[in-house]
């Protein structure tokens, strides 16, 4: 597949964060640790394919969250069968 041409650069996605979580991903910006080594060695295209990738966990990290959450606390019905 052809590379199409960018007009700017693909920024660094790095947070600052530089932790790890189980996986091994980071939890500021959710790229594996030979995704963050290889930055700036990889063409623009691979770039923006390790962007995308990193919203999907990112995006699958909430959803995970709000179900851990929503799982945890149980509001109170309205209607007992007292």
């Amino acid at each position: 597949m052809p590379e199409q041409l960018e007009l700017f650069a693909v920024p660094n996605p790095c947070r600052g964060v530089c932790q790890t979580d189980a996986r091994g991903y980071c939890l500021g910006c959710f790229r594996s640790r030979s995704k963050r080594f290889f930055w700036g060695q990889m063409s623009d295209t691979q770039k923006q394919d390790v962007l995308r990738l990193c919203r999907q966990r990112e995006k699958r990290m909430v959803r995970s969250e709000k179900a851990t959450l929503n799982s945890e606390w149980q509001q109170p019905s309205l209607f007992n069968d007292e």
